[in-house]
């Protein structure tokens, strides 16, 4: 029996069968894979809370958007997720639409698309445009979270990789993009000002020497920072992070120390 059955009505009604003991009936690298974050890109309500209940109880970890514009504000920071579900044809547009925005940015993160159609032109765009796989309504949950599950593995995701993504509080982090969002606004920051705010951010809430920073920040082609050098840095960092430099809650200096990244 698979871990879940689904059906699917004309009435767009759904049907699921789960066994009480479904979570035992997953293998031990089948749970590593299970902590892995997914995006369900879906305007379909009964389907959604399907795949919602059917995807958490196989352990996974699930944001959804049902609109083009929601699944945009959550990828802004794309890192956070390892794999993508995408329905096809969406209010606001297509799935095909999203996929093609998202591989500008990250070439590897596993897509799979959803659809009622299964014509060879719609298969053939959605692969086209940088999908892995392309699943046609109706589908078993069951396949579902094994064809989830083969994607992950291929793409080598596992629990070590959640370092990709340095999260505090109101910011965060894209170690392979090198993209940081503050209150859901990007900033733009020098290479310097990138690599001093991900040493404070790694030592949130603690503070962190003005040695500790400068050994960081020696870039290893022989350019040195000293502290006067440091000392602008901080001030120019503060500008960008903060809503009022004068007043920081965020880079706080901590005198006869150094500085610390406070949580907000």
């Amino acid at each position: 029996m698979d871990i879940v059955s689904y059906m699917w009505k004309q009435e767009t009604s759904y049907m699921w069968l789960i066994p009480k003991d479904a979570k035992n009936q997953l293998t031990q690298g089948e749970r590593s894979l299970s902590m892995s974050n997914l995006l369900l890109l879906e305007d379909d309500i009964s389907l959604i809370d399907g795949l919602h209940y059917t995807l958490k109880k196989n352990g996974f970890c699930i944001d959804i958007a049902r609109t083009i514009e929601e699944a945009e504000k959550r990828l802004v920071v794309i890192g956070k997720y390892d794999l993508l579900i995408l329905d096809v044809t969406l209010p606001d547009g297509t799935g095909f639409e999203v996929c093609e925005k998202v591989r500008k940015q990250n070439k590897q993160i596993p897509i799979i698309f959803l659809t009622a159609s299964d014509e060879e032109v719609n298969i053939i765009r959605g692969l086209d445009c940088g999908g892995d796989d392309y699943v046609t309504k109706p589908f078993k949950l069951g396949e579902l979270c094994s064809r989830i599950r083969a994607l992950l593995r291929r793409a080598g995701v596992s629990p070590q990789d959640k370092t990709n993504v340095l999260e505090c509080g109101d910011i965060s982090i894209d170690l392979l993009s090198c993209r940081v969002v503050l209150n859901n606004k990007t900033l733009e920051l020098t290479n310097a000002e990138y690599r001093l705010l991900c040493v404070l951010v790694r030592n949130a809430n603690r503070i962190v020497s003005r040695d500790m920073i400068l050994n960081d920040l020696w870039d290893g082609t022989g350019n040195f920072v000293d502290d006067n050098t440091l000392s602008v840095y901080i001030r120019r960092l503060r500008e960008k992070v903060e809503t009022d430099a004068s007043r920081p809650q965020h880079l706080i200096t901590i005198r006869g120390f150094g500085y610390q990244w406070k949580e907000v």
